[in-house]
């Protein structure tokens, strides 16, 4: 019984012994923990699309579609990123303009999300033209030799978003002695206004101001639908047939009954995360600006990816 006794004591020396390497295992395991950095998780993501503007011809194009909102993205998953091209310009003979190319963010784990290309402008050839559809409509022409006629505006929002990407160009107005009377192309925030019957041609709808990158910038102005009118606040191109804005998706301008028309604006979608969540894992060359109130900014004005 006296050697039972001695071996369930837990006075002696070796029992110290145990307990000691029993802390020091604890301890190491502490350090261990310690030393290495967190799993990364989701992160939400607040994003701006905006597709290329419409071209102008008589009348003017359609700003790019505009659409902004927050997107949870995946660990190590790739994110496509395509930039629209802005629309061409109508041609000498009267042709009415381009529509813009969408712009996009597609991934395994998202749903699609896409502002549509901003409508081609309407013009009259040997007959009349009507403004495209878009994210913003493009404006409507009217017939010069006086023959009674104006081509309707294009409708924007067009494929339907909530909130709207745009909004519809400003129609046509016949003038009876012989001359163009056109409207401005959607912006982003409004309706290009109509031509009207004096012989004025109607003013590019404005675009939005956002704050994304840390200053306001305003995107998606609709292209002048030519004479003193003038491009809406986004890029929008102006009376003297100016291209729409590179990056803001403008329209392009008009200038009346005869050329140079603009071409739209290319598109540009930018990415804002906590600096903390950035992968630094991208391609196709965007601007990345660190600490914009603890945030990483990615602006990509030509298409390219991002890794979760």
């Amino acid at each position: 019984m006296r050697d039972l006794k001695n071996n369930l004591t837990t006075s002696g020396k070796s029992s110290r012994n145990i307990q000691s390497k029993k802390t020091k295992g604890f301890g190491y395991q502490v350090l261990g923990f310690g030393s290495g950095s967190l799993p990364r998780v989701p992160y939400s993501t607040e994003f701006l699309i905006v597709a290329g503007g419409g071209g102008g011809s008589q009348a003017g194009g359609g700003a790019g579609g505009y659409r902004t909102s927050t997107q949870t993205l995946g660990i190590d998953v790739s994110y496509t990123i395509t930039v629209g091209d802005g629309g061409a310009a109508g041609n000498y003979n009267n042709a009415r303009g381009g529509t813009g190319s969408a712009s996009s963010i597609s991934g395994s784990d998202i749903t699609d999300i896409t502002s549509a290309g901003g409508g081609g402008a309407g013009a009259f050839t040997s007959a009349l033209e009507d403004g495209l559809d878009g994210g913003s409509g493009g404006g409507g022409g009217s017939d010069p030799s006086g023959g009674g006629a104006a081509s309707t505006a294009g409708v924007g929002n067009t494929p339907s978003t909530s909130p709207v990407q745009g909004y519809s160009g400003g129609t046509g107005n016949h003038v009876s002695f012989g001359w163009n009377a056109a409207g401005g192309g959607g912006g982003a925030s409004e309706v290009g206004k109509d031509g009207n019957s004096s012989q004025a041609n109607g003013d590019g709808g404005d675009g939005v101001a956002n704050s994304i990158t840390g200053s306001s910038v305003t995107y998606g102005g609709g292209g002048s639908g030519s004479g003193a009118s003038s491009g809406g606040a986004g890029g929008g191109g102006n009376s003297s047939g100016s291209d729409g804005t590179a990056n803001l998706g403008g329209g392009g301008g008009s200038n009346g009954a005869a050329s140079p028309w603009g071409a739209g604006g290319k598109g540009v979608i930018i990415l804002s995360m906590p600096d903390a969540s950035y992968s630094g894992t991208t391609t196709g060359s965007p601007t990345v600006a660190t600490g914009v109130s603890g945030k990483t900014v990615l602006t990509f004005t030509g298409s390219g990816s991002y890794s979760g």
